[in-house]
């Protein structure tokens, strides 16, 4: 239950707060989703959803995240 719950979780979290690398909308898009799909693949294999359902899952919410997102936000105005 452990592994199939909670493992995935915190790997989305990790995921989600390196999903905008970039200082450019189209750049923080494009690293956001290769990130996410890597994440999303892994995890999608992990829960028995499928590799490649997670990997779309995971590309389409880390490219909104990452442009949605601002260079300052992401790095908490540092």
């Amino acid at each position: 239950m452990f592994r199939k719950l909670i493992v995935p979780a915190m790997l989305s979290a990790s995921l989600f707060g390196l999903a905008a690398c970039g200082y450019s909308p189209g750049h923080r898009a494009l690293t956001g989703g290769a990130i996410g799909a890597g994440g999303g693949a892994i995890i999608g294999a992990a829960t028995g959803m499928g590799a490649g359902t997670g990997a779309l899952i995971g590309a389409g919410a880390g490219a909104l995240t990452g442009a949605a997102t601002t260079h300052n936000q992401i790095n908490l105005g540092n």
